[in-house]
């Protein structure tokens, strides 16, 4: 280690926590991925059930230790308990998922097409495949997820349950939190019989060490939620390597929402109601806060528009995660208020004086025409913000929405006549998005085998995959294919009578 000290700062008071946490540096890098690497020439072959067994001990150790945890996350988020009561059963439940489809263990997709001696002109081999893991994986852990997208988080459940060792970067918001965590993780591989060096944890407040692990050569994978200019740096680091690899990054996106017509005459208030929620909960930190929402003028908009001011000015104020993102929060959300044709909808009149850090929702408006023109006006904001897009007819709601770049969500509100009668609108934002979301809110994303959490550039850089649900695995590992090979050295998911009991695809029929 440096001998360098670092300690986490409370964001609503600005007091110095409990706690230091010593500097990562170049030797414990090389320390921790050469652990890493031969962790997984071990951990690779031992079987399912003790690898859902050691994600399963996880997620009790995680349990065992909730109110430790939970009451530290807090103090170094300025979260409420609540929330982190809910976001640490997300966490405990996506490993306890993960488990599950190991244990399972169809995911490794077998495809096995048997010999053929006697085919002319051209006889077959046997040839097996499936999927095996690739190696040591990078995790940065995130600043608005202290526990679900943080060290035991769903980028790490995945890579463990894909048979990958973790290093985790923690994030600087939550040293505490992360350490806590860490040492749940390291409990339950020396519980369950895991080779060490399947688990590392490394701090760090700048960038150098981050750089390091990516550009390392023994790194085989990176996982990222964060901003775009972050996800942006990793890549490049990634693809300048003399073995370039995958970096998995999620960068925000502003989950653009649209009113049609018959639904915003017949439900403004409510809808109002419903997305002032969405927009600012969790002090608008969460990648799928609604940022912004078309509709064309009229009636109904004009009651969505009172309804929205309402809500909003009586949302108070909430402690954002760091210094940090709320200057970052005020100073975009100002900028956007200065641009031509923006104006101010409404803004919370209840702010907290006594907290530091305090989030102010707000909602601005534009017009459609104002809105083409400006492609600043995507840009997400990172907060509690809104931008309510006002088109003077269907052509203009349709040249603005041709405007949007890739999504992670897209909501539309609508009726079934509306869907119907929009259904060029409709096929155009199918391209746009991972997720597209009818008559509900964004926030709230599911973990489950058919959750998306990714769409097209620059929400994620890779929309064939997914960092939420059991999907996610498919990150973290290759396909390998067996020609001719003996069956007492062939993997189990590949040998004759299935020992595994797997659904696999033989000679092109799905068997189990």
């Amino acid at each position: 280690m440096s001998g360098v000290e670092l300690y986490a700062v409370n964001p609503a008071n600005g007091q110095k926590l409990a706690g230091t946490f010593l500097k990562a540096d170049a030797k414990i890098v090389e320390e921790s991925l050469a652990a890493a690497e031969q962790a997984f020439y071990i951990y690779q072959q031992i079987d399912q059930a003790k690898k859902a067994l050691f994600l399963q001990a996880i997620a009790d150790a995680l349990v065992a230790n909730g109110e430790e945890i939970i009451n530290r996350a807090s103090e170094e988020s300025g979260l409420p308990i609540p929330r982190l009561q809910g976001e640490l059963g997300r966490t405990t439940g996506q490993l306890r998922l993960f488990a599950d489809l190991v244990l399972e263990g169809s995911w490794v997709d077998a495809v096995i097409d048997t010999a053929m001696p006697e085919r002319s002109p051209v006889p077959r081999s046997d040839i097996r495949k499936m999927l095996v893991p690739i190696g040591p994986v990078v995790v940065f852990g995130a600043s608005n997820f202290p526990l679900a997208f943080s060290v035991a988080g769903g980028d790490t459940a995945s890579a463990l349950a894909a048979g990958c060792p973790v290093i985790v970067k923690a994030h600087p918001a939550h040293f505490g939190t992360s350490a806590l965590v860490g040492q749940a993780i390291i409990s339950a591989a020396a519980e369950t019989g895991m080779p060490k060096g399947i688990f590392a944890l490394l701090f760090d407040n700048g960038l150098d060490i981050g750089a390091a692990l990516v550009q390392h050569k023994l790194t085989k994978a990176v996982a990222f939620t964060g901003s775009f200019k972050g996800g942006m740096a990793l890549i490049k680091l990634a693809e300048e390597r003399d073995e370039p690899i995958p970096v998995f990054a999620e960068m925000g996106s502003i989950n653009p929402v649209v009113l049609f017509p018959e639904m915003l005459d017949n439900r403004p208030e409510e809808m109002a109601r419903q997305l002032a929620a969405s927009i600012t909960l969790g002090a608008g930190q969460f990648c799928t806060n609604p940022g912004i929402t078309f509709a064309i003028s009229g009636d109904g908009l004009d009651r969505f528009k009172s309804s929205l001011a309402e809500a909003i000015s009586k949302t108070p104020s909430a402690t954002m995660l760091t210094p940090g993102i709320a200057e970052n929060y005020l100073s975009r959300s100002n900028a956007m208020l200065k641009e031509k044709g923006v104006s101010l909808l409404a803004e919370s009149a209840a702010i907290n004086e006594n907290l530091q850090c305090q989030s102010v929702p707000r909602i601005l408006a534009v017009s459609g025409s104002g809105f083409i023109k400006n492609k600043g006006l995507m840009e997400e904001v990172f907060g509690p913000h809104g931008l309510l897009v006002f088109c003077e007819n269907r052509l203009e709601l349709e040249r603005a929405l041709a405007e949007l770049d890739g999504q992670l969500t897209i909501t539309l509100m609508a009726t079934v006549k509306d869907l119907q009668a929009h259904q060029n609108i409709v096929e155009c934002l199918k391209s746009k998005t991972g997720r597209i979301i009818l008559n509900g809110v964004p926030t709230g994303v599911e973990v489950c085998a058919a959750m998306q959490h990714g769409g097209p550039f620059p929400s994620t850089n890779d929309s064939r995959f997914s960092s939420v649900g059991t999907s996610a695995i498919y990150r973290f590992v290759r396909p390998l294919a067996f020609q001719d090979w003996p069956q007492e050295l062939l993997p189990n998911a590949l040998k004759d009578g299935n020992p595994l009991g797997i659904y696999r695809k033989i000679d092109q029929q799905l068997k189990k």
